[in-house]
Order: structure tokens, then sequence, then C-alpha cells
């Protein structure tokens, strides 16, 4: 069994109280790699996130809780009414004793419950208080509700990059800002941290959605800060450069070609699909009559990608060095060898989950520990009490008024 105390952040104390996905990921990874963290939660219905798989359509339905598992993994739960006077002070007697207290309650409910940096950083010095928000921590939008759908990928003019002409921009999957955007707060804390040892001293950090998707927009976004823009993407069968298109093989699958070197790679790519006399042909010449002549070129590969298999394009584009792509389903996650190989997906200890995704990173040497269930409501509160100071007496107290269950 692995040594816990091994792992680089042993010893740190973490309290999540927070909800749904983007700041719950950073307690999370902190967990993976050997923090104790404690989950505060709401008595009764706990956080959100236990319930989103069956309140939103757009989840997948499984038997496993998954999103609860996945997200809380490892955690420790307890269950306080913040809304009373007794509640907040376990929080603040518990916050004394933290490494990291991380929050993203909206700036006017952290004011009310009392767990606002105000209330929180002077009772421990050496606390690194991260807080996340939707828009961020000043400005006219800084009590806007933000979701990942709405300020990661709407305000951020992701999703009115990615549209075509013509139509109306996407729509996401759930939480696909929201993981990436808890590893940017993931990174303030660390560098925090790594300033604590310097200096003894606590500090807060932010991160928000709304800068999270201006920085994955990020060639649209800087361009747009010069006055560049692009217009809506044309349809796939004439689009902006034919040798950056998708294209579907014969067994109905779709691969992304990514020709970015075209000066180098153009002849070779002539020579893999058998038509050198594409290279001399005066309407592919260069890149210039390429992106003019790109719906003629589209037709030709259309034609030839779909001779066949993706299986013998695969080899094929290995052979000759050319950057492809296949565009994936889910449906093929459970067999991929590479997401294994690549520790993107382990074995989880979870009843009816046995494997689970890591954190997107590795430390040579120090493997996160193996996942573990994650915790039923107010599971840990009598423990995370008494470890606090309180006696038995004191626990009894607080669940008879109903400030912990």
């Amino acid at each position: 069994m692995q040594d816990k105390s091994e792992l680089p952040f042993a010893g740190l104390v973490v309290l999540d109280v927070a909800s749904f996905i983007a700041a719950p990921v950073a307690a999370t990874v902190l967990g993976d790699y050997g923090a104790t963290v404690i989950k505060v939660e709401p008595p009764g219905t706990g956080d959100p996130n236990r319930h989103i798989m069956g309140t939103l359509a757009s989840y997948p339905k499984a038997a496993v809780n998954y999103p609860w598992e996945m997200d809380s993994r490892g955690k420790q739960s307890i269950a306080i009414d913040l809304k009373s006077a007794e509640g907040q002070a376990v929080v603040h007697r518990l916050a004394a004793r933290a490494d990291v207290f991380i929050t993203n309650y909206p700036l006017a409910v952290r004011n009310r419950l009392k767990v606002a940096y105000a209330d929180i950083g002077p009772l421990n010095p050496r606390l690194i208080y991260a807080s996340f928000t939707g828009y961020g921590e000043e400005g006219p939008d800084k009590d806007q509700l933000g979701f990942d759908s709405t300020a990661y990928f709407a305000r951020s003019g992701l999703l009115d990059c990615n549209r075509y002409e013509g139509q109306p921009p996407g729509v996401v999957m759930p939480a696909q800002g929201d993981r990436g955007s808890g590893i940017a707060l993931l990174s303030a804390i660390l560098m925090a941290l790594f300033a604590r040892e310097k200096t003894g001293r606590g500090t807060q950090v932010s991160s928000s959605l709304y800068a999270n998707g201006l920085w994955a927009n990020g060639v649209g976004a800087q361009a747009a800060l010069l006055g560049a823009f692009l217009p809506p993407r044309p349809p796939r069968e004439r689009p902006r450069n034919p040798v950056t298109n998708i294209y579907r093989t014969s067994d109905d699958r779709w691969m992304q070609l990514s020709m970015v070197r075209e000066d180098k790679q153009w002849p070779i790519f002539c020579t893999m699909l058998g038509r050198p006399d594409l290279e001399h042909d005066p309407r592919f010449a260069g890149p210039t009559e390429r992106r003019q002549n790109g719906a003629a070129l589209t037709a030709i590969l259309d034609d030839l990608f779909a001779a066949a298999p993706w299986s013998v394009w695969r080899e094929t584009f290995i052979k000759y060095g050319v950057p492809v792509g296949l565009i994936g389903r889910l449906q093929d996650l459970a067999g991929d060898e590479q997401a294994r190989a690549a520790r993107a997906v382990v074995d989880a200890d979870v009843p009816g989950m046995p494997t689970t995704l890591a954190a997107p990173f590795q430390i040579d040497g120090m493997p996160p520990r193996r996942p573990g269930p994650a915790p039923a409501l107010g599971a840990e509160t009598d423990a995370i009490l008494a470890a606090a100071g309180y006696s038995s007496a004191e626990i009894a107290a607080l669940r008879a008024g109903n400030a912990v269950a």
C-alpha cells in the first residue's frame, strides 16, 4: 500500500468550502497528492454536485454517482450550517488550523456566511485563501453567477469562434471548462504555498471561469485586443485551409488533418496519397493557392480518404510522418491503451467504478494515491470536530442545535 507520507502534500490540511466542480477540483488534486481535504457541506442536501447526474439532462446516466466520486474522492465530509453563528464558529476554528481554504461561494454569500477573506484571513496568518468566481473578484459583473457554459465558453468568445457561418453558436457538454479552471486555481495555490515557504505568510489567491475561458481562447482573444478578427468558420466543404480540415474514412470515422508545416509536408503528403500530380497542380502550388482553391482540394481529399478505413490511414500517416488525429468517440475510451499509458486513466478503489480520470500531470517518483471513494454527507463530522479540539459534550451540543449534522 502506498505510504501517504511520501506524497508532497502530506500533512497539509485543506478546507473545501465550495460547491460543484471548478473550485473543488483544486482540493481534489491536493488530496490526490497527500493533503487531508475536509469537505464542508450544508446539512440535508450537501454539495449540489452530489445530485447533478440526476438533475441535469446533459449528464450521461450511470449506476454509479460518478460526478461526485470523481470530484470528491478521498475527501472527508463535515455537514455545517453556515447560516448559524455556531456553524460559522466551527468553520473559523477549522480555518485557524488549516493550510488552504477554498471557496467559490458568491461574494455576497461569503460576506453573509462570514467566510470572506476579511473573516477568515485574520484567523490564521499562514493560511492560503483561494477563491473562485464566474467573472472575477472586482468589476461590474463580480456578483453575477457564472457557470462554465456562460462565463467560460459563452462570455470568452469560445462558442462564437467555433460556430460555422450562417449557424448559431454551438453548445457544450457540462463541466468542460470547470476542471481546467480548477487546475488554474490549483496553480495559484501552489505558488502561494511556495511563497509561504520563504515568507512564512499566507495570502489570498483567486481565479475565475471568465479569465480561464479567455486564456483558453488566447489566439482569438489576443488578436481581438489588436482589432483583428476572423469571420465565422466556413463549412467543412469550403475550409479556410484544406490541409487542416477534417475528413471521413470508409468506416465512418472522422480524422483531423493538421499539416502545420505545409512547406515541408505538402510534397510528402502528395506522395503518401499516391497523387504526386497534386504537388504540381497549379491550383495547389503553394499555401495561398491551396486556400483559394480549398473547396476543390477538399473534394479530392474526400474521395481519397473515403476509400480506406481509419486503421489503414493511421498506419499510412505514421509511416510518412504527416500529423493527423482520430476524432475520438467517448465509447472508445475504455479500450484506449494510450489513455492508460499516459496515466490519464487509472485504477480506483471505488465500488462499481474500477477506473477513473487522474489529474492531467505526473510527478516522477511520486504517483498520486490511488483514488478512493467520495464521502457520505457528514460521514466524518464527529471525527473532524474531535480533531479540532471539541469535546464530546460540545459536539453533542452542536448537533442538538443543528449547527452540524
